[in-house]
């Protein structure tokens, strides 16, 4: 029988840790396992532990400082060794802070010989109580906090929370002691899958339910893809906004990479899709929060038709600006054929064109 796997995720130490310990305690037979990055140090530190106490911790070196090598390196391997083991039901894994589970969920779902031995059963995400709203839409990065995974990491704090809250099966505040603030837990229901558990000091969701099968890869990558097309649900918090910024047609280049600011800015998260007239085959991520905004190639188009939307979400009111800052960046009648089909200007970002448009 494959062994469940908890991944938890997060930008704050402490929500992290106390969310382990409490899942610790509550799922049947599990065994914790607990990675940190020192970047500094170039070291990975792994920590394991049950109810008897600590069963062993490790220091690798690593090559590189990163995820993507503590993942390789020693994060999957010792998932697959403790689920082998036999000893215990079930497996509480603490991602270093700032990794994200996406990544590892994607190695584990596509290895089919790790599949004969574990399963991911649920993603969760721990959000710190003191001031969520700022994690999420404020402009600190993972480096001024000293939890960047590399030495260039230069994520915002906001980026990588909404992206973990986006992607989890539960998302719980770490601090039940006092009522979470509801602007704040309104901002995580908005960015949220619409059937993710919301609790608060890691209580509300029996170990059963956490290793079953709360975790399906297909469904969390629908609504964590930058090219969903399905309607979002309505919003029923005060005090939260949401624009849904949708079109056809593609973003001008040049009056993007000059105004790119007009949509960037401000104290929000946005996500989502666009297409440029220089690279007509290509769906390009937006993936921005706290006035921070990273571009990239996501994918083909494959069958579909270009369209680029954008998902912008926040606290307070909405700017008035932002949707015609949308509409003045989007491709006009009459502009066809007017940019350089040699390069664009996001090469930095993109990569060279390879196609004529």
């Amino acid at each position: 029988m494959r062994v469940p796997v908890v991944l938890i995720s997060g930008v704050n130490p402490d929500a992290m840790a106390s969310t382990m310990v409490g899942l610790q305690f509550d799922l049947p037979g599990a065994v914790a396992v607990r990675h940190a990055i020192d970047v500094e140090r170039g070291l990975l530190t792994r920590t394991v532990s049950d109810l008897t106490g600590v069963v062993e911790t490790h220091e690798t070196l690593l090559e590189h400082a990163c995820v993507s090598c503590a993942i390789r390196e020693d994060i999957v391997p010792t998932l697959e060794r403790l689920a082998r083991d036999g000893r215990w039901q079930s497996i509480v894994a603490h991602l270093p802070v700032g990794a994200e589970a996406a990544h590892l969920c994607s190695v584990l779902t596509w290895d089919t010989r790790l599949a004969r031995f574990l399963r991911i059963s649920a993603v969760v995400t721990a959000v710190g109580s003191i001031d969520p709203v700022h994690d999420l839409l404020g402009d600190d990065l993972l480096a001024d906090r000293g939890h960047h995974c590399s030495h260039d990491d230069r994520r915002g704090v906001g980026e990588v929370l909404a992206a973990m809250v986006e992607y989890a099966d539960v998302v719980t505040f770490n601090d039940a002691r006092d009522q979470v603030d509801p602007v704040a837990r309104g901002l995580v229901t908005a960015l949220a899958r619409p059937d993710v558990a919301i609790t608060e000091g890691g209580h509300g969701l029996e170990g059963a339910t956490l290793t079953g099968r709360l975790h399906q890869h297909t469904r969390t990558d629908a609504w964590t893809s930058p090219t969903r097309v399905d309607a979002l649900p309505d919003l029923r918090t005060e005090g939260i906004w949401r624009l849904d910024l949708q079109s056809l047609h593609a973003f001008h280049p040049e009056r993007l990479l000059e105004s790119l600011e007009l949509l960037g800015a401000g104290a929000h998260r946005s996500r989502g899709c666009f297409w440029l007239p220089t690279r007509p085959g290509r769906a390009l991520t937006w993936d921005g929060a706290g006035g921070q905004v990273s571009i990239g190639d996501h994918a083909g188009w494959a069958l579909r038709s270009p369209f680029t939307r954008l998902v912008i979400t926040g606290v307070g009111a909405a700017p008035a600006s932002l949707r015609t800052s949308f509409d003045d960046l989007l491709v006009r009648p009459g502009e066809s054929g007017t940019w350089s089909v040699s390069e664009d200007g996001f090469e930095p970002w993109l990569g060279p064109i390879r196609e004529v448009a």
